[in-house]
């Protein structure tokens, strides 16, 4: 029997990269606010360059904090820390300062602390101890409803603030119960109505409801029944309804969809196939009610600002330029006027005249873009997706799975985070206020992002083999 002996330990590839997309933010946020960025050594410190340095600094002696102490500590205070940090999230919501609409800071002689941020370690680690518990078993209720219940929390509390982007961030951690086993269809179901409030927002409601009632008669017709015959009527009768609801936007367009799925009920009943017929009339029932009310929501609930920033997502032809429009236009701009190579360090004319707001946090790619082109925005993402699969490599071979599954969580989260930030700069995703990890400024996301990757290494270095 061969003796158990370390592995080679700590994952230098991991550090590479978060070192890389750290260097590469200073160099940004001082391209940014050259010439007058200032250095570290000159006080007082003011500028967001002298700012990051330091944050900078700070994250990598936490990091060598973290990783210096066992795993098994944070294991034994995770919910301890969980529920800290929900009363953070509360005191902050209450006692916290304002900045841009939302209550989500504390700020202290200049430096301001984000509590969602530290949330996302703690909630990341109270959910892989709950997961990894010899009891836990997503196939009963009760476990499924504690496991919702940890990522919610902070998501309501978050939400009191109000800050949707950071809430949004904590979303991702439901990939976590996948991998833990939890029925895939609940995450079909989930980006179905995800879709469909979507197109709620950019479609005629009547568009929205042929959607819904087509993908329930594809179902029926080819999962359920496997019958040519019905499989050939369904597609005629989307043809049908297409070319109608072309002309005319009108419900009474939907008649014959309408028709041809009452067929195909009373062919399942004759079948005695209730539960099916059952769980998809409510599910097209719901997802109807979703098409509805996404629009009354947006209509009645959504504060201005917000509709502006969905509009400029969604809708960007009903969009001012020179309002809620202006920032992703000045950000497109930056990006494209970089071309293959761009235009060289510091010669960057929007970065350099500030045409593009906010480009020290959330719009920081489009500096890359514009200064360093196709090739720099190319080696940025490649860095962010590299760390992302090191972090599932890494998942995958934990000693425990208390580590795979708290690697999940952080990868699902810094995946987030890249393709909401890298996508807001270019209008494929909505403005959300999400910066890019080890990039964008802010000392926050920073510390609360080196703590979660020291533990992930220290992790990794403590997992054996036989």
């Amino acid at each position: 029997m061969r003796p158990s002996h370390r592995p080679s330990g700590f994952d230098s590839l991991s550090l590479f990269f978060i070192l890389s997309l750290a260097l590469i933010g200073l160099f940004m946020i001082y391209a940014v606010e050259y010439p007058d960025a200032g250095t570290l050594f000159r006080l007082p410190i003011t500028t967001n360059f002298q700012k990051q340095s330091l944050f900078v600094i700070v994250g990598g002696f936490l990091f060598l904090f973290v990783y210096l102490i066992e795993t098994r500590i944070w294991r034994s205070f995770a919910y301890p820390l969980y529920f800290f940090s929900l009363i953070l999230l509360l005191a902050v919501a209450l006692l916290g300062s304002t900045v841009k609409g939302s209550t989500s800071w504390f700020i202290i002689a200049g430096f301001s602390f984000q509590p969602s941020e530290f949330a996302k370690f703690t909630t990341t680690l109270a959910l892989a101890t709950y997961l990894s518990h010899y009891t836990t078993q997503l196939k009963q209720a009760s476990d499924r409803w504690i496991s919702i219940a940890v990522i919610f929390s902070p998501v309501l509390l978050i939400l009191i603030q109000p800050d949707a982007g950071s809430a949004l961030v904590f979303m991702m951690l439901f990939l976590v119960l996948l991998r833990a086993d939890l029925n895939p269809f609940y995450y079909l179901f989930a980006l179905l109505v995800l879709l469909t409030a979507i197109f709620s927002l950019q479609y005629e409601g009547a568009w929205v409801i042929s959607f819904v009632l087509f993908l329930a008669i594809f179902f029926l017709a080819y999962k359920q029944l496997q019958k040519t015959s019905w499989i050939l009527a369904s597609i005629g009768t989307a043809a049908l309804c297409g070319v109608i609801l072309y002309q005319t936007t009108s419900y009474w367009s939907l008649f014959p969809a309408v028709l041809l799925l009452l067929a195909l009920s009373v062919t399942l009943g004759r079948q005695k196939q209730w539960a099916t017929l059952i769980i998809l009339m409510l599910a097209v029932a719901f997802l109807i009610s979703i098409s509805t009310g996404t629009q009354y929501a947006f209509d009645q609930w959504l504060k201005p600002h917000q509709k502006e920033r969905i509009n400029a997502w969604l809708n960007p032809e009903a969009c001012d330029p020179q309002g809620s429009l202006y920032n992703l236009l000045q950000s497109q701009m930056a990006i494209g006027s970089g071309g293959f190579q761009g235009k060289g360090y510091l010669k960057g004319t929007m970065t350099q005249f500030d045409y593009v707001p906010e480009q020290s946090t959330d719009f920081i790619f489009s500096t890359v873009g514009e200064e360093f082109g196709f090739i720099g925005s190319f080696i940025v993402i490649v860095l962010c997706f590299g760390l992302i699969f090191r972090t599932l490599h890494m998942a995958e071979h934990m000693r425990t799975p208390f580590g795979t599954y708290y690697a999940y969580g952080l990868a699902s989260v810094f995946f987030f985070h890249v393709l909401i930030n890298i996508g807001m700069t270019m209008g494929l995703m909505p403005v959300i206020g999400i910066p890019l990890p080890f990039v964008s400024y802010g000392g926050s996301s920073i510390l609360a992002f080196s703590l979660m990757f020291a533990f992930l290494l220290k992790l990794y270095s403590e997992r054996r083999r036989t």
